[in-house]
């Protein structure tokens, strides 16, 4: 299996490197490509092949960026290109939720305080669990995709398209225990905030979040 990141923390260690490492760990992957189109300082995973335009593959995962739609950028049009051009699987998460609401017509808006901690998301389904977010902007209007999750503070948690193979979630599946310990070892988040993200609360990860 051909699977291409794009990958919009690629400078960052946590949820940059060890974050992919572990979006990528619930694929059987073969190849693994990583687009970073935001940057040219990108960190050396140790993994996978860098390049510098998207590249055929089977499945693709949008991460959670940085930047911020409500703030365009001019890269951020070439991966709304990808997510039309795109047949196969597409996954997206936090940022990548928010872009691909974006390309099928949808909005997002910035709140005035950031969310960072583990919630309750509810399915459609009925189905519960407790994930782990950590965003400020909001998807409020999901276009043509179809809602199939919320939370208390984030009415559009999770989305999925209607005809295409296309599921995003607007929490982190990714942030498991290792990533967070991560994250607080190499600075990217203070003691304060590493307690906030209960990683023995969290009853999701990737596979879960997207149905595998």
């Amino acid at each position: 299996m051909r699977l291409l990141v794009v990958d919009l923390l690629a400078e960052r260690q946590a949820f940059g490197r060890e974050g992919v490492r572990e979006i990528v760990s619930h694929f059987p992957t073969n190849e693994i490509f990583l687009w970073a189109p935001h940057t040219d300082a990108r960190l050396d995973y140790g993994f996978g092949s860098v390049v510098e335009q998207p590249v055929s593959a089977d499945a693709i995962v949008i991460t959670g960026s940085r930047r911020n739609v409500s703030m365009w950028e001019p890269w951020m049009d070439d991966v709304v290109a990808l997510i039309h051009a795109s047949k196969v699987p597409l996954y997206g998460i936090c940022f990548g939720h928010q872009i691909i609401a974006h390309a099928f017509g949808g909005r997002v808006e910035r709140a005035s305080t950031d969310s960072h901690f583990v919630a309750e998301v509810v399915g459609l389904n009925g189905q519960s669990d407790m994930a782990a977010f950590a965003h400020q902007e909001h998807v409020v209007d999901a276009g043509t995709l179809d809602i199939i999750a919320s939370a208390d503070h984030c009415r559009i948690a999770a989305c999925r398209h209607p005809t295409r193979p296309i599921y995003t979630v607007q929490y982190h599946p990714e942030a498991v225990g290792v990533v967070l310990d991560a994250a607080l070892a190499c600075g990217d988040m203070d003691l304060s905030e590493r307690e906030a993200f209960a990683d023995q609360l969290l009853t999701t990860d990737v596979s879960k979040a997207f149905n595998f």
